[in-house]
């Protein structure tokens, strides 16, 4: 139970207007904030934030109350929850009543595993040689916490030697227990380690990198209580300053690369934690209203980041730029290098958001033929069109000189006359959109998913998952999808669900042509039908993915 008086210093320090901000946008309007509800769909804004009174209420739906109340119905946490939440999130620590839990407790575990990473890598030269060939300093291992964790014994060890209990580890996300209760293991096993903080500078959980070939070169901690990858940035806390001051954040791909830039200088610099910047993200970098800088690998998985964060971030009305490393370097190798100045002169002279949006769609497609020309124009038209009428403006001489078409046809009676659902992929399944949307966006499963399924399964969709197999991330309808908003991206477990019913559903069919297909000698048919009816859809049923091809 958490001390009265505690709770009480809490209460007397919260910011209504701050802890809300960290999960939508928020807009000075006179003396109060506004901004559209999140526990109702509304265009035109309704929810209103008092500073003054430090509380809430949305005009639309009628729910309210203080930020407590917001915390609870937002995260669906109860109320001690939500005041530990809240602590989190401001770098408070709260009391606790003699033997109750809590998850203070889960925090110093966390602070405790940070403490022996850290002098792990004092002991391990390999990984102390990787990092000094990649240009790190000792001053920066020292100021981001980089440690190293060897086998998964060593850590259990740790845990026991120091009475750290098992439950809250796994509850932190440092270990998870075997399948059918076969004990515990650690999630990261011959990584170096990078510790990953809240904004407020809370450790939350930790990313590493493989030393050892493993095929999962980066893995981070899994979602828990304190950790949502979603709406973290690595490298924030340590930024933050420079972002409000400067009015600049370079948005970069990797842990190293943001070390690299804060090394070098460049204190501005975070990365998301394996994901693509999502609109989850949103409120955390519009803080101090900074103009944003993409600084991606400029090889095509970096080039399709950036076309869809730039989508996203104009639509959200954020000004910026983008940058793209050239011959397949990345920032973290050019600084290592000694290309500091070049670095810099890239970073301020990156293509501003909007032009290089227009830009890289249009050569998504073959202008030089009428219908894809057609197609690029309707694409470029629908993304003018999600901008504010005066930005718009000011765009379509150049969408038209890029596209080589008459400024008037963006006019606001132009007519697509349907261009896209004619010549883009069919929309009849948005399940399967959905999956491969996925797969594009988080490469590393394309092997997984290989596994269980293959793209004749997909039907329509079979050319677009065969292009995204091969690497073909120009294809215009692999871009299309990209940039598509309506199809949704999915996490891991997500996946494995939708992956899971569309198998039940090709595998249901599959029994079907069968049972009717009088062309196979009766054993095979019987063996196949067995074979689905007994073991493969039970499976499906139970959520396993069934590595399995019929003949």
């Amino acid at each position: 139970m958490i001390d009265k008086a505690s709770e009480e210093n809490l209460k007397n320090n919260i910011d209504i207007v701050d802890i809300i901000s960290n999960y939508i946008e928020v807009k000075k309007a006179g003396a109060n904030f506004k901004a559209n509800c999140p526990f109702h769909g509304e265009k035109t804004p309704s929810f209103v934030i008092s500073p003054f009174k430090q509380i809430f209420h949305c005009f639309g739906c009628g729910v309210g109350g203080d930020a407590i109340k917001f915390v609870m119905d937002y995260e669906k946490l109860n109320y001690p929850e939500s005041l530990e939440k809240i602590a989190s999130m401001m770098n408070f620590s709260l009391q606790y009543a003699q033997g109750s839990s809590d998850h203070s407790e889960t925090r110093r575990l966390l602070e405790q595993v940070q403490g022996w990473y850290s002098k792990n890598l004092d002991h391990t030269i390999t990984a102390k040689k990787y990092l000094t060939d990649r240009g790190i300093t000792t001053q920066s291992i020292e100021t981001f916490g980089i440690g190293y964790v060897g086998a998964s014994h060593e850590l259990m060890n740790f845990l026991s030697a120091n009475f750290l209990p098992i439950p809250k580890a796994e509850e932190a996300g440092v270990v998870a227990q075997r399948e059918r209760g076969g004990g515990f293991y650690a999630r990261l096993v011959e990584r170096i380690t990078f510790p990953i903080y809240s904004a407020s500078g809370a450790i939350v959980g930790f990313g590493g990198r493989t030393i050892s070939n493993h095929p999962a070169k980066y893995i981070n901690s899994p979602q828990t209580k304190l950790f949502n990858k979603s709406q973290l940035l690595y490298g924030y806390a340590k930024a933050k300053e420079h972002i409000y001051n400067n009015k600049k954040l370079i948005v970069c791909e990797g842990y190293l690369d943001v070390i690299m830039f804060h090394q070098a200088g460049f204190k501005e610099a975070v990365a998301t934690l394996g994901t693509a910047l999502t609109e989850e993200h949103l409120p955390i970098i519009r803080k101090g209203e900074p103009k944003i800088i993409l600084a991606y690998d400029g090889d095509k998985a970096g080039v399709a980041a950036a076309l869809k964060a730039a989508t996203m971030l104009t639509h959200g009305g954020f000004d910026g730029s983008v940058v793209l490393f050239p011959n397949g370097q990345d920032p973290a190798d050019m600084i290592a290098n000694g290309q500091i100045q070049e670095v810099a002169k890239l970073l301020r002279s990156g293509q501003p958001l909007i032009p290089f949006v227009i830009e890289m769609t249009a050569k998504s497609y073959d202008l030089h033929n009428p219908r894809e020309k057609e197609v690029a124009f309707g694409t470029v038209k629908a993304y003018l069109d999600k901008l504010s009428p005066i930005i718009r403006e000011a765009y379509i001489a150049h969408s038209a000189t890029v596209l080589g078409v008459a400024p008037a046809l963006f006019g606001s009676n132009a007519k697509l006359e349907n261009t896209k659902s004619r010549f883009e992929t069919p929309r009849d399944d948005i399940a399967q959109l959905s999956i491969i949307k996925t797969l594009l966006e988080s490469k590393k499963l394309i092997d997984e998913v290989l596994n269980v399924v293959e793209p004749s399964m997909f039907n329509n969709y079979a050319g677009l998952l065969d292009a995204l197999i091969k690497g073909e991330y120009h294809n215009p309808h692999l871009t299309g999808l990209m940039i598509d908003e309506s199809i949704k991206t999915m996490q891991e477990n997500e996946l494995k669900s939708a992956l899971a019913a569309f198998l039940f559903g090709h595998y249901n069919k599959k029994l079907k042509s069968i049972s009717t297909d009088t062309s196979l000698p009766l054993r095979k048919k019987s063996f196949l039908i067995r074979k689905i009816k007994m073991d493969i859809m039970p499976r499906l049923k139970r959520g396993e993915l069934v590595p399995y091809q019929l003949d």
